[in-house]
């Protein structure tokens, strides 16, 4: 099996199915298709060549007219975003079967799916722009039609935001299939153009807003906020999760290589928003009360490290922001499973309304502990060898390296206090009178949560062969950009 299509056709398909699907045995159906798709990505895991060349690549005529071609493939930097996305979609699916939710849920989902397995496997920008709006029209009517509060507001702002850095990317593309001469689009002959200083200036800034806003990095967060917050949990798992990868990814896949000279010149910048990010998301997670927001802002913080060690040019910083693109999902659709369980219990999410779940929900109690070691990066947890890399990449980036470093430290320190004042409002202490008859996690809830636990460890412990994935086609990156 080296189809590599058939990884975005079965979502399409299941999408279509779900869709018709009416009665609660949907979920099932999409745990089975989400599972499916899972063991077919395996054969691509078990045969690829960890070295610095694309691999099961395919390429179709589209729009013979155009000269666009179809064309998907995977190296080391897709294929860790690829795990990630047909990985953690099953336990979502899991974590929302305690809602009464249908088929057409389960179909958005779905096709949400195949447009980000096409972000992330596309070796042509016509393909990855197609994914990439693909994958936002399924979240907008996730979060619309199944949030809560003034929802329609929000995700209106976030549909705006997201789309304006789209457009932006999109005429950035127009201008680089102009300049190909042969109406090429693919990745290999666009990162082989030669721009001017001032294309580059501007198709570095295209790009970077577009992904800087999916990410979301400082200043371009605003819309993140209140969109994990309103939007259901599986929602926000799917956001946070997996989505803002898609920005990561693409300052991986397109903005370094595209833009060389620019990287270099606004680079620097760029690695100062990304700590600025850490800084500030950490302090306003320290004054949230719904815990649920305080999570958001947490992860604006996570992916502020991520985005400065992309920034740093280094082998490590580059390492680290991959396998902490994975990390913070597993940890982060933990923490939003967590609070979702905790708020259909109690019926608040408010952490001064909460306090001494931990002597009714031991085994809760016990998963969140260690999903928030993780999140906070403590040794033999998947965050650590993750923040570690990232530091050292900072620590050795050409400019003010020592300085970047130390700010960006800060998370550790911040991390760990937010983190355990979330824990402790919400496990220890007293409990209230009108929580005294909450039950523990049982079911699905025990499985979804156990395997992320398991995952938050054997990274910890074992992170080498997400590493050795990513090494050669990282090294392969950084001798195309210096």
């Amino acid at each position: 099996m080296d189809n590599l299509f058939i990884l975005l056709l079965l979502p399409v398909l299941s999408a279509i199915i779900l869709a018709f699907i009416k009665s609660s045995s949907a979920r099932w159906a999409a745990l089975l298709f989400s599972i499916v798709q899972l063991g077919l990505t395996i054969p691509f895991i078990c045969q690829f060549v960890p070295d610095a060349s694309i691999q099961f690549a395919q390429s179709y005529t589209w729009i013979p007219s155009l000269g666009i071609n179809f064309q998907i493939g995977l190296d080391g930097i897709s294929l860790p975003m690829l795990i990630l996305t047909n990985g953690l979609i099953p336990l979502i699916i899991l974590a929302s079967f305690a809602h009464d939710i249908k088929g057409d849920f389960y179909a958005l989902i779905a096709f949400m799916q195949a447009g980000l397995v096409l972000v992330f496997i596309s070796l042509d920008a016509f393909s990855f722009y197609v994914g990439w709006e693909a994958a936002l029209i399924p979240i907008y009517f996730i979060c619309a039609l199944w949030g809560e509060g003034d929802r329609i507001r929000i995700n209106l702002k976030f549909f705006i935001y997201t789309f304006f850095g789209s457009l932006l990317m999109l005429i950035a593309i127009i201008y680089l299939y102009q300049q190909t001469g042969s109406n090429d689009l693919s990745w290999a002959k666009l990162t082989q153009l030669t721009l001017t200083d001032a294309a580059q200036r501007y198709v570095f800034w295209a790009f970077f807003i577009a992904f800087a806003i999916k990410i979301p990095l400082f200043p371009f967060h605003s819309w993140q906020p209140d969109t994990y917050t309103h939007a259901p949990a599986a929602g926000t798992m799917l956001l946070s999760g997996i989505m803002l990868k898609m920005g990561l990814f693409g300052l991986l896949r397109w903005l370094l290589p595209l833009t060389p000279e620019a990287v270099s010149q606004y680079g620097t910048l760029a690695l100062l928003l990304g700590v600025i990010g850490v800084v500030y998301g950490s302090l306003i997670a320290f004054k949230m009360n719904d815990a649920k927001r305080l999570i958001a802002y947490s992860s604006i913080a996570h992916v502020g490290l991520i985005a400065a060690g992309i920034f740093s040019f280094t082998q490590e910083g580059l390492q680290g922001a991959i396998l902490q693109s994975i990390n913070h999902g597993i940890s982060v659709i933990g923490l939003f499973f967590i609070i979702d369980i905790i708020q259909q219990r109690t019926g608040t999410r408010n952490l001064s309304e909460l306090g001494g779940l931990a002597s009714k929900m031991p085994i809760l109690a016990a998963c969140f502990l260690i999903i928030i070691m993780g999140a906070i990066g403590l040794p033999l947890t998947n965050g650590f060898i993750g923040e570690f890399l990232l530091l050292k990449g900072l620590f050795n980036a050409p400019a003010y390296g020592v300085w970047f470093a130390v700010a960006a430290g800060t998370t550790l320190i911040f991390g760990a206090v937010y983190m355990l004042r979330l824990y402790q409002k919400t496990m220890l202490g007293t409990i209230h009178d009108t929580h005294s008859g909450v039950s523990d996690i049982k079911g699905t809830e025990v499985l979804v949560l156990g395997i992320i636990v398991l995952l938050v460890l054997i990274i910890g412990i074992l992170p080498n062969y997400l590493l050795h994935l990513s090494e050669a086609s990282v090294s392969q990156l950084l001798q195309q950009i210096k």
